[in-house]
Order: C-alpha cells, then sequence, then structure tokens
C-alpha cells in the first residue's frame, strides 16, 4: 500500500480565479501568486495518484487568515473526501492566529476530519502568540483524538516563498505540548529529528513525533533517507509529496534508490501512514 500524508486541494473557484483570494491573504499571494504554482481539485488529485500508483492520500487545504474562507476550504476538503472515501482522507486547516480557529477546528473534527493539518504560521510573530494559538489546536486534537500535522522547515540555506521564520525552538515547544498525540512534522521537521539524540528530555518530547517527505528533493539530497532511518528509525517517517508541487513518483523513485532495505521502504511509502491512520488493506 502506498499512502501521500500530504497533499494539497482546493475548490475548482479558487484553481479558475485564485486572484479573488489574494486580498487580505498575503500568505496565500506570496505562495500561489506566481501561475507557476499549482493549485488542484480533488479529481486533478485522483488523476495524479491513480498516475503514481498511490492508493490513498491525505488531503486538507490552507491556513486561510479569513475564517469564512477557512471554512468554505475545510467544507470542500471534507464533501471531497466523503465522495471518494476509499482514497481521501481529510484534514482540516485552520490559522492557528485567526480568530475563531479553535471553533472551526472543534467543528470539522466533529464533521469528520481525521485532525488538522497543514497548520503553519507564515508571518513573522513573536513566537508566545504563535504558540498559544497552537495550543488551542493541541488541545482540539488531544479531546477529538486527531493526528496534527504542522509545517516546518530547516532555518538555514536560502529563503524561499513558504519558509516559515520559526525556528527548531518553536517547533520542539509544539512536541512537547502535544506529547501523547500523534504529531507529524512536515518537511523532514526542519532537522529536529537530530535532537532525539540528546540523553534527557528530547527522546520523551519527540516520542510520537513522525516526519514526513514533504518538498524533500528541493530541500535535501537523497542521503536524507538513509540518514534519517538512522537517526529516528523507519518507523517514524512517513512519505509526503506536497503535491501538486512535486509528483510522487520523484520521491518514489529517490526512496527506491536510497539503499534502505525492503521492510524500510514499504513502511515509508505506507505501511507507517497506514497504522497511523487506521487505514485497512
Amino acid at each position: 500500500m502506498r499512502v501521500d500524508v500530504h497533499t494539497h486541494i482546493f475548490a475548482p473557484e479558487i484553481v479558475q480565479d485564485r486572484s479573488r483570494f489574494f486580498d487580505g491573504e498575503p500568505a496565500f499571494r506570496l505562495l500561489y501568486e506566481s501561475s507557476k504554482a499549482r493549485l488542484i481539485s480533488a479529481e486533478s488529485l485522483l488523476v495524479a495518484m491513480d498516475r503514481d500508483e498511490i492508493d490513498r492520500a491525505v488531503v486538507f487545504g490552507f491556513p486561510w487568515n479569513d475564517t469564512d474562507t477557512a471554512r468554505r476550504h475545510n467544507d470542500y476538503v471534507l464533501e471531497a473526501a466523503g465522495r471518494y472515501r476509499k482514497r481521501l482522507i481529510p484534514l482540516a486547516c485552520v490559522n492557528p492566529l485567526s480568530k475563531g480557529a479553535g471553533e472551526e477546528a472543534q467543528r470539522c473534527l466533529q464533521a469528520g476530519a481525521r485532525g488538522l493539518g497543514e497548520l503553519a504560521v507564515y508571518e513573522d510573530r513573536p513566537m508566545e502568540a504563535a504558540i498559544e494559538g497552537y495550543q488551542i489546536l493541541i488541545d482540539c486534537c488531544r479531546s477529538g483524538g486527531g493526528v496534527l500535522l504542522v509545517h516546518a522547515n530547516e532555518p538555514v540555506g536560502h529563503w524561499y516563498p513558504g519558509k516559515a521564520p520559526m525556528g527548531l525552538d518553536f517547533y520542539y515547544e509544539i512536541a512537547r505540548r502535544a506529547q501523547g498525540i500523534p504529531l507529524i512534522l512536515a518537511h523532514w521537521g526542519g532537522g529536529l529529528g537530530f535532537y532525539g539524540l540528546l540523553k534527557k528530555e528530547a527522546p520523551e518530547v519527540l516520542a510520537k513525533v513522525y516526519y514526513d517527505t514533504a518538498a524533500s528533493p528541493f530541500l535535501y539530497r537523497p542521503e536524507i533517507y538513509g540518514q534519517m532511518v538512522r537517526l529516528v528509525g523507519a518507523e517514524k517517517i512517513l512519505f509526503g509529496s506536497d503535491y501538486p508541487l512535486l509528483a510522487p513518483v520523484r520521491y518514489l523513485r529517490e526512496i527506491t534508490a536510497s539503499g534502505l532495505g525492503a521492510d524500510a521502504v514499504r513502511a515509508i511509502v505506507g505501511g507507517n501512514a497506514a497504522r497511523l491512520f487506521s487505514i485497512e488493506s
């Protein structure tokens, strides 16, 4: 089984005219103003899944500032997952700093969302304010039994659209507060997995943290797979494509050529996600 834990889908009205949604949404504009930044519907995702032989995909939207837009986008994700329930697994997406984010998260979890994600704060905000917003959503997942998927990125290297200003101390604090619930840190967790080698507090804090591979070919050399397996174990790594940013097949080629054993490859490309989301073969 192949499971992609990191994909974005958008309602047709957004796909057809994204410019209508730029006002008041600087992060969305930054990421998607260029026509080269693709937006896709659920049906377009399914075409790509069939092409690359992906059995299931975790789907979510965007952390809009506007709560009405967030609600409509979440409704689209939930509706699409309902229509294609054997293929799509929905997460609800909210902006941790938006008013009413907690209420929208609760609404979606009660409506069938399997968790929250991809949660992100792209603007430069005080860490304390961002953590306070995330705490509300962590509590929602804890009470609702949901998975939490959080954007994380490496703190060094070149800037690119979507590179959030938060450092590894921020993601570590989220992991500390989320102990006991499944937490997926996107984009290899920005390197946070390295700190699992520390002797004292970190291994306990990171015990239920998973790391997805989203955007890996843009950010890391292929050796990242072997290194992360040694650092955190194959059972903590989840294949995520960030589609439509990159096609799943590009990751699958890297994973297959990484020199990992067959059991580790099976775990990464689907086995771990199947257990995490209780997916039957």
